[in-house]
């Protein structure tokens, strides 16, 4: 690739709808022009995660993530090298992980709730935005993915967002609210902002 890719900056707090967000804008367009490269997909072993004092392994912190090889693989793509890694399942036995291959594209999103905290992958971004809903709304959105997509018991999902989500969300990701260049109010839907984002994509292809 000779021209520089554009580095699109995604972030917003557990239930904000990052997830959804960048699903209706990947079906847009094709893996030729976009990829999107997931925070996700890096989260350390179960054996490495921190434990709380009730002997919880908690994912909400920035330590759970191997930013290391996020950042290695982000580079890896920008300089125009195809990525894979395994999908990270969230300990759910019942899902077979895939294996993601990430090829290099004039538009690249990296999603997750940390990547305005990691300095190094701040620095990479062209454009930062931040999905922002009332906690309430958050609190609804992650009840239903973790039980659903993930098979956590209730009583797991409703302590992790009370003692690990909430204050992670103070302390690692609203503080960065003010550095996005466009904020996406996301508590009844996000239809505007998505169109929006779609037609500074389609520019920015052209150019």
């Amino acid at each position: 690739m000779n021209k520089k890719a554009f580095i699109i900056g995604i972030t917003g707090g557990s239930g904000s709808g990052k997830t959804t967000f960048i699903h209706k804008l990947k079906e847009r367009f094709s893996t030729e022009q976009i990829c999107v490269l997931s925070q996700d997909d890096y989260y350390r072993p179960m054996d490495e995660q921190v434990i709380d004092d009730e002997g919880i392994e908690n994912f909400d912190l920035p330590e759970s993530i191997d930013h290391e090889a996020f950042y290695k693989e982000l580079k890896d793509l920008i300089s125009g090298k195809t990525v894979s890694r395994k999908e990270y399942t969230f300990n759910n036995s019942s899902v077979e992980p895939n294996i993601f291959v990430f090829k290099p594209a004039p538009i690249i999103i990296v999603e997750g709730i940390f990547v305005f905290h990691f300095k190094e992958i701040f620095e990479l971004f062209d454009l930062k935005i931040f999905l922002d809903a009332k906690e309430n709304l958050k609190v609804i959105r992650r009840i239903k993915r973790d039980r659903v997509e993930r098979n956590y018991p209730l009583d797991d999902v409703l302590y992790r967002y009370e003692n690990h989500v909430l204050p992670t969300f103070e302390k690692y990701i609203l503080p960065y609210k003010p550095d996005a260049d466009i904020v996406i109010n996301n508590n009844i839907h996000f239809n505007m902002a998505l169109d929006v984002l779609t037609g500074f994509i389609e520019n920015k292809l052209k150019e």
